[in-house]
């Protein structure tokens, strides 16, 4: 229990100032004033007249009434100092110093505000110091990072720059203040376009005579209040390099295995026939020039589909009326149209877009979904015109949906890996996307994401 508190304080001092202003009264009124008055005039002969009631009020109140202002006087004096010291502490706090604390003792109500203040103030101090060596480790990060990291306000100047920028940009010397457009002014092209857009981009300048491969992430969000610009220029050449080599030994294996699984039987039918020649059996050749035709026939598909995806042309964006295009994809594989077809065209490649779902279609009937489960359906939201195609298959799991849209990738035996990387790059070609995603009741979503104009979307 608190030993002293303002109201038991309050109260003691209260209680003093009743008692005193009582003694007065009576000491006025009954003893021992009057019987002073009386010896006065008695034995001095002194002419003091006796004070009545009102008059000891009048002198009760001239003594409480400063008695009270030094009460009052008392009770507020440790008040006022501390306010005073929150004031000042208050200030500092507004000015970043949190080193302020309060050297006042008291066991009562105010000592305990006093007590929480200074740990406020500890734990504030606290957190000043860990922000303090987050920032450190921070900055210490992102300046050694090989990324060239360069921020921008709503003017162009460059607010903040790490080292890897400053030797890209100004010759290792710093960036703040300066205009980043004046900086790149006397750049190569390809890195002006790319910084003028508020897209990532990927480009390739020269570079020390020989050619570098960059990657531009930008983002534009509000700092204190104020828009700003962050860019992140990552040189990939050497990253491209090794996807480059990578995909190439993918190609590799899968020509080599595709070769060996179509000329080894050639070669034996071939070797077959001829001993079937030797010995006069011409009645079996027939077979066997048949079955050579065929692993031939498949042989040059498998050619022709690689250098259909090397040779893919840019898309051909029309007006398409969505009735007709169903209709003609539906002489190709089975689907279920959710909802009725737009009365409103699209606009995109209808030959590239239409040989996208043929792909998609027939992987939803291969992935062992019931006919009645695989559904192709339509919606748009903003400029984005969304085609989804859904079957009631097992699904991927996530190793697979990682590398699925990777060409040469494939979970089928016969499978070459071109159909969803196909469909991506003719999605990426009409500067759209494509996302796979398993269903929550079973199966597989395919989503194609296709840009349209602004006229379409209105």
């Amino acid at each position: 229990m608190r030993l002293r508190s303002l109201e038991s304080r309050l109260f003691v001092l209260l209680a003093a100032a009743s008692v005193t202003g009582a003694l007065v009264y009576v000491g006025v009124t009954h003893w021992p004033l009057p019987q002073l008055i009386g010896w006065m005039h008695d034995q001095l002969n002194l002419s003091v007249p006796t004070p009545n009631r009102m008059d000891a009020v009048m002198i009760c109140a001239a003594i409480l009434v400063p008695l009270s202002w030094w009460f009052a006087h008392i009770v507020m004096q440790p008040v006022k100092r501390l306010l005073r010291a929150l004031e000042g502490a208050v200030a500092s706090y507004r000015d970043g110093d949190f080193s302020i604390s309060i050297a006042l003792h008291r066991r009562d109500e105010l000592g305990d505000l006093i007590r929480m203040h200074n740990e406020l103030g500890q734990t504030l101090r606290e957190q000043r110091q860990n922000l303090a060596q987050r920032e450190l480790l921070l900055d210490t990060v992102v300046q050694n990072t090989p990324v060239a990291l360069v921020l921008t306000d709503a003017s162009g100047r460059v607010v903040y720059a790490n080292i890897a920028a400053r030797h890209l940009f100004n010759e290792g010397r710093s960036l703040s203040g300066l205009y980043f457009a004046s900086l790149i002014a006397d750049a190569p092209e390809a890195l002006r376009k790319a910084t003028e857009g508020t897209e990532d981009a990927l480009f390739s300048v020269e570079m020390d005579g020989s050619e570098e491969t960059f990657h531009l992430s930008q983002r534009v969000f509000r700092l204190q209040g104020r828009p700003h610009r962050l860019q992140l220029f990552r040189r990939m050449t050497r990253e491209l390099s090794r996807q480059e080599v990578a995909a190439w030994k993918r190609v590799i294996r899968v020509v080599s295995h595709e070769l060996n699984n179509s000329l080894a039987p050639i070669s034996s039918l071939a070797h077959s026939g001829a001993e079937l020649a030797r010995r006069g059996d011409v009645q079996r050749l027939p077979g066997v020039f048949a079955t050579i035709g065929e692993r031939a026939k498949h042989l040059h598909g498998f050619i022709d589909g690689y250098a259909r995806f090397a040779k893919l042309p840019a898309p051909r964006v029309v007006a398409v009326e969505w009735k007709p295009f169903f209709e003609g994809l539906a002489l190709h594989c089975r689907f279920q149209l959710q909802g009725d077809a737009p009365t409103q065209p699209a606009w995109f490649d209808p030959v590239q877009i239409e040989q996208v779902l043929i792909n998609l279609v027939k992987n939803a009937h291969e992935s062992g979904s019931t006919p009645e489960g695989v559904t192709v359906g339509l919606s748009q939201t903003g400029r984005e015109l969304r085609i989804e195609v859904a079957d009631r298959g097992p699904g991927m799991s996530e190793v697979v949906l990682a590398q699925a849209l990777l060409p040469f990738y494939s979970t089928k035996r016969s499978g070459t890996g071109l159909g969803l990387a196909l469909a991506r790059e003719i999605s990426e070609a009409h500067g759209g996307r494509i996302a796979l995603a398993n269903r929550e009741d079973g199966g597989l979503r395919v989503t194609l994401v296709l840009p349209q104009p602004a006229s379409v979307a209105s």
